[in-house]
């Protein structure tokens, strides 16, 4: 939702009065934002093939035939110039219905997906996050290297604006915690089975996510009242920009913002890939540490190393800057205008 929006804003900007439509799957999440943002929303059926079980499967299939015949109906009153995928099995169906129409795929993550992988078939250009994309797909491709598209509303803060917003002070390191809008379930467990140790060397924002915000907050009610003030507990923040330029390093898990987000801070990193899913998250922390920026932590080992890991990094700014510097040379903060611009050039127009 956040890179497509991104480029949505960016591409209003380059040219005034062009018609959107975005199309989603029923009962996705994103519908809410999408009309937040004023933006006029259809839905299609999808569902996944990839993992679901022969039980499942049927159904599966048939929902997605249902979603080319709902598709080909909103292409024939939409009329598009041109089409724009980030993702998702949702995708599949729009991108058989409208193989004739100029389409272009933006892979967030390192790793595309099976949907993705599909997709880019039907697909005129490719945009991918990061170099490394590139093996994932036949080398006759177009594809062109942009990086991961921002956010508007994460820029415009200073690391004194961040701390007054967050009530910081400036005395000890600022850990940030977070796992995403619903949360990681066992960086939270281990952060919390930590905290009174963590709150001794640092000042620690955590965003827990929705569904173990109960237990964080009563967590927080626990600890004595000097450790209480240096913790910043919450399950959502929607000012993230404030987090990610107050912090000195984050733990998180390893999701396509990482590749983004963070080289824009130039944010040092401790990355627990999701274990429990495809590759996608683990591939991503493997590129940002090789090249220095990131750490990459086993969700299984973090009960034993996370804070060793934690303790040893904020004890060390020499080490911090480094990954500092390797992580801010990986930024591409003008990715979300580069891929309006190739949206506006196989819909047949030049932006302003």
């Amino acid at each position: 939702m956040y890179p497509a929006l991104a480029v949505y804003n960016a591409l209003t900007n380059q040219r005034a009065g062009i018609e959107t439509l975005w199309v989603g799957g029923e009962g996705g999440m994103e519908a809410e934002l999408v009309k937040r943002a004023g933006i006029p929303f259809q839905t299609i059926p999808a569902a996944g093939v990839h993992g679901v079980g022969l039980r499942a499967l049927p159904g599966n299939l048939a929902k997605l035939s249902r979603g080319v015949v709902a598709s080909r109906r909103i292409l024939k009153d939409f009329r598009p110039d041109v089409l724009f995928f980030t993702g998702g099995y949702v995708a599949f169906p729009m991108a058989f219905a409208g193989r004739s129409i100029p389409t272009l795929l933006y892979v967030p993550d390192i790793e595309p997906g099976l949907a993705l992988k599909a997709v880019a078939r039907f697909a005129d250009c490719l945009i991918v996050t990061d170099e490394d994309s590139k093996q994932y797909f036949p080398a006759k491709q177009r594809i062109v290297v942009t990086g991961y598209p921002l956010r508007s509303d994460l820029g415009g803060w200073s690391r004194q604006t961040a701390h007054q917003r967050l009530g910081l002070s400036g005395d000890l390191p600022v850990l940030l915690v977070t796992g995403g809008s619903k949360g990681a379930r066992t960086i939270n467990t281990d952060v919390l089975e930590n905290l009174p140790a963590l709150l001794e060397i640092a000042q620690v924002i955590h965003l827990s996510g929705t569904l173990d915000w109960p237990v964080v907050e009563a967590a927080a009610r626990e600890l004595p009242q000097h450790l209480a003030e240096r913790y910043h507990a919450m399950p959502y923040l929607h000012e993230m920009g404030a987090a990610l330029a107050a912090a000195d390093l984050v733990v998180s898990r390893a999701g396509a913002s990482a590749l983004g987000e963070y080289p824009f801070f130039g944010l040092p990193a401790v990355l627990v890939p999701y274990p429990y899913a495809w590759r996608y998250q683990k591939v991503n922390a493997e590129a940002l540490s090789r090249r220095g920026a990131a750490i990459l932590l086993e969700d299984r080992l973090m009960k034993e190393q996370l804070y060793p890991l934690i303790k040893n990094l904020l004890g060390n700014p020499a080490k911090r800057e480094a990954m500092r510097a390797a992580m801010r040379s990986l930024a591409r903060p003008e990715a979300a205008g580069a891929i309006a611009s190739q949206l506006l050039e196989l819909a047949g127009e030049m932006p302003l």
